[in-house]
């Protein structure tokens, strides 16, 4: 019943850097993100690694990459894919990632581990859509965005290495999709990201706004997104603040094609700054994909605001400054989803970011890392 078994492959070599304009070592600094010079981030670029579409891992074609995360005293890299159990049941990875200031040497697929429902049973197809993972101190974090077409509720749970269900988190008001939309989440729009405050707390994101909190990003306006602040020991949220998406980058090519931008994830750099992870997308041309500096101090708490179009309160999103547009600085980069932080083989402060290929042969899986030269902590 659990799917722990050895992954034997070598998934990926470091492409040569001539595939990109960006050489190993470029760095990249922002001295005082939101005129706060106290809080500098400076990266250095170490490389870039992909994994193809198609490639099998314990029998089960690998992807759709959308958290990743990395544990100090364990030296573990743990992925979850946000497969909706339709491929094979809902997993998440151990993962080897070679890297060191030197640079991103190779990523390996150690271990597939099966995520369990409350049951004690794999989940079912369609019933799960797992989109974000943390270590914490009571086991492995991980999120399901829900599905709003078919009424199912997003969630944050505790799972043990074993990917037995331990404890679900309080799913605060107005979170739950609604058949007329009055209300709640938007499909493919919920629980992307997560990450666990220095003080211990844990912070969960909308990629965009509820639908009574106003539209999508569209090109011209961006999208006001709920943040939940939980306490970790009760599952309780203690607060929420607004994250305001930016507007659509890039208009596709054709009139009528796909466009959307919206924040995947976000990972904390101490109790109220994080580096916040903007994807954009438009057909026919490609990602847009940035990374900001967000701070939370000063940021209305909104919990008791059921909806941001309707109140007359004041309401004070939290700051952000834009520090990398991996486009900009000479990447080409694919759908962008993961974040964190790490530590090489040498001992080198490491960011490192993944792709979600959505298991699609015109997409890989892609792994780019840099070295943290500073940053607040």
């Amino acid at each position: 019943m659990l799917n722990r078994l050895l992954g034997t492959a070598s998934l990926a070599l470091l492409l040569s850097t001539s595939a990109h304009a960006l050489d190993i070592g470029s760095r990249f600094e922002t001295a005082c993100p939101l005129s706060d010079c106290d809080a500098p981030i400076s990266l250095s670029f170490l490389g870039e690694v992909t994994i193809p579409t198609g490639e099998i891992i314990d029998g089960v074609e690998f992807g759709g990459i959308s958290g990743l995360d990395f544990d100090l005293p364990s030296r573990r890299f743990i992925a979850i894919s946000d497969d909706r159990s339709e491929k094979a049941p809902a997993r998440f990875y151990d993962l080897d990632i070679q890297v060191d200031g030197k640079g991103l040497h190779a990523v390996k697929v150690i271990r597939t581990t099966t995520l369990l429902d409350t049951n004690g049973e794999p989940f079912a197809a369609k019933t799960v859509d797992p989109e974000a993972i943390r270590f914490s101190q009571d086991g492995i974090l991980w999120t399901s965005e829900g599905d709003a077409k078919a009424g199912i509720s997003p969630f944050l749970r505790i799972t043990g290495d074993d990917g037995r269900f331990v404890r679900e988190f309080v799913l605060p008001n107005g979170f739950a999709p609604t058949p007329d939309k009055s209300s709640g989440i938007r499909n493919n729009n919920a629980f992307e990201s997560l990450t666990v405050m220095s003080g211990g707390d844990i912070l969960v994101g909308l990629e965009a706004a509820l639908y009574q909190d106003g539209p999508a990003a569209t090109l011209t306006t961006g999208s006001l997104a709920r943040l939940i602040r939980f306490d970790a020991t009760t599952g309780l949220a203690k607060a929420q603040y607004v994250y305001p998406v930016s507007p659509i980058p890039q208009a596709p090519v054709e009139a009528d094609g796909w466009n959307d931008n919206g924040m995947p994830e976000f990972l904390a750099l101490d109790d109220h700054r994080l580096l916040t992870l903007e994807r954009g997308f438009a057909q026919n041309i490609g990602n847009t994909i940035r990374v900001f500096m967000t701070d939370l101090e000063g940021a209305t708490d909104v919990s008791k605001i059921d909806s941001l179009t309707s109140t007359k309160e004041r309401v004070v999103p939290a700051r952000k400054a834009q520090i990398l547009d991996l486009g900009a600085i000479g990447l080409k980069p694919d759908n962008v989803e993961a974040m964190t932080f790490a530590k090489g083989q040498d001992g080198t402060d490491v960011l490192i970011l993944a792709s979600d290929n959505n298991f699609n042969d015109e997409q890989t899986t892609q792994f780019i890392a840099f070295e943290v030269l500073k940053r607040p902590k």
